[in-house]
Parts: C-alpha cells; structure tokens; sequence
C-alpha cells in the first residue's frame, strides 16, 4: 500500500481567519473547532488516495477474508473475526497512517504553523482532528457493517453500541501514534515508515490474527502488549457477542495516553 504525499492544504477554511485587533471577535472555542473538524474531514474525503487507504482497504480486507476464508481464524467464528479485523484495519488506516501522512507534508507545507498561531490554537487544531477522525472512522465502521450483512454477517444493535468505545480507544491511541511519528520525522520518511507499519500490523501485529495464532511463548506475550493486539482482541470479542476483556480496554488506555503524551511533548510544528 502506497500513499502520495499529500497536498500541503492551505489555511483558509474557517478556522484559519487571522488575529486582527481592529476586526470582529474570533467565533466560540467550539464552533472554531466544529468548523475545522468539519474542514479536516471534508479534505479526506475530497482525497482519492485517502478514500483508497481509509474505505476500500478495510472493505477489501473484510470481504476477502469472508470469501476465502484466509487467513484461517478458527476456532473464532470466521466471519465475526474477519468483520473484527476489517474494523481494526479501517482504525489503523485512518487515525494512523492517513493522520500521519498528512500531518507530515502540512507540517512541511507550514499549515501546522500558520493554524497555531490563528485563534483555534494548537489546541483546538489537535481537537479538530481528533474529531474528523473519529468521525471518518465512524463512517468506515457503518460501511462495514452494512457490507458485512449484505454478506450474511448481520450485527446487533447491541454489539453496535459495544463496538463504539472500542473504536473510540483504539482510536485515540492510534491517532496519538501517528502524531508523535508524523511530528519528530521528515515527512519522506514518515511515507515509508507509516505505511510500512499498516503492512506489518496487519500481517503480525494482533490485529487480523490474534497472536496466540501467530506464534508462541514470549513472542505472543509481546504481541499482546501491543496496542494494535488489544483493539484485535476487544473487538473479536464483541463481534462475537461477548464483551471487551477489561485488559484490553486498560490496554489501550494506557496507550492512548503515553502515545498522546508523547505526540504533545514532540510534535513538530514546522
């Protein structure tokens, strides 16, 4: 999987309106950062090549594993495990590798800086995006969801409203991981480096196959630890009917605040 560089977007949607002392008062906290959340999601997607990694990966993922049945994931339920593994592909593909590719290039581009320094702030810029990518993320797990019953995989409304702090978690800890990486590496790099991070956790990071399927021992328990392998682990049990293991929810919390620590701690903002 590949993603171009995206294009640095230049700071004037709504949010971006300068400090000027003899102008209008800038506009409530929230709707500034309404308004760029709103801003932030319609340039994913207006983007072909983030649609490509954040809707039709996760989908193909999904559909390829209930057709051929590979990568075998028994004795889960194979298609409650697959609609599981798709959801963690779309989290990943969104709040990681799509965040931190762009992130990186309007870094570079000098949207970061010139968005601090208007009234949303740093803060408000960083809730925004958290906010849109919740939301992608939102519109990924419905368009699985609806996938997965035209397949024969239909989910209750009761798995539905389990999955949503689940999503909302792996979320936060994804995002934060790719924050921190898009803020401390040149941008070329952050290319490489954060799809090559979305081929490995999708091949043995816990997320598709739990890793007490992927290998033994000491190399399963550090699997496990990783936050890729908790949001696997919840989100297998409750697409299975069950409920998240109260190890994995602490899990990923844990990760979503050292990683989200970490980002605000190193974030470069030009």
């Amino acid at each position: 999987m590949s993603t171009s560089p995206v294009s640095p977007r230049v700071p004037s949607g709504p949010a971006a309106a300068s400090v000027d002392a003899s102008g209008p008062a800038p506009a409530p906290l929230v709707r500034r950062v309404a308004r760029q959340a709103l801003w932030d999601l319609m340039a994913v997607l207006r983007n072909g090549e983030q649609l490509l990694v954040t809707f039709v990966l996760p989908v193909a993922v999904l559909v390829g594993v209930l057709r051929t049945g590979v990568p075998d994931l028994s004795p889960l339920p194979q298609d409650r495990a697959g609609l599981a593994g798709a959801l963690g592909v779309a989290v990943v593909s969104s709040a990681f590798t799509g965040q931190a590719i762009a992130l990186a290039f309007d870094r570079r581009g000098g949207v970061l800086r010139l968005l601090s320094t208007t009234p949303l702030g740093r803060g408000g810029l960083v809730a925004a995006r958290v906010l849109a990518v919740l939301a992608v993320v939102l519109l990924q797990s419905a368009l699985l969801l609806v996938v997965a019953a035209v397949l024969g995989v239909p989910v209750g409304a009761g798995t539905v409203l389990l999955l949503l702090p689940v999503l909302a978690l792996g979320t936060a800890a994804m995002l934060g991981a790719g924050m921190l990486l898009a803020g401390t590496v040149r941008p070329e790099g952050v290319l490489g480096l954060a799809n090559l991070v979305w081929v490995a956790v999708l091949v043995g990071g816990g997320l598709v196959i739990p890793a007490g399927q992927l290998a033994g021992g000491t190399v399963a328990a550090l699997v496990g630890l990783l936050p890729t392998a908790a949001l696997g682990d919840a989100l297998r049990a409750v697409t299975a009917g069950g409920a998240p293991s109260p190890a994995d929810l602490v899990l990923l919390v844990v990760w979503a605040l050292v990683l989200g620590l970490l980002a605000r701690r190193f974030l470069r903002w030009d």
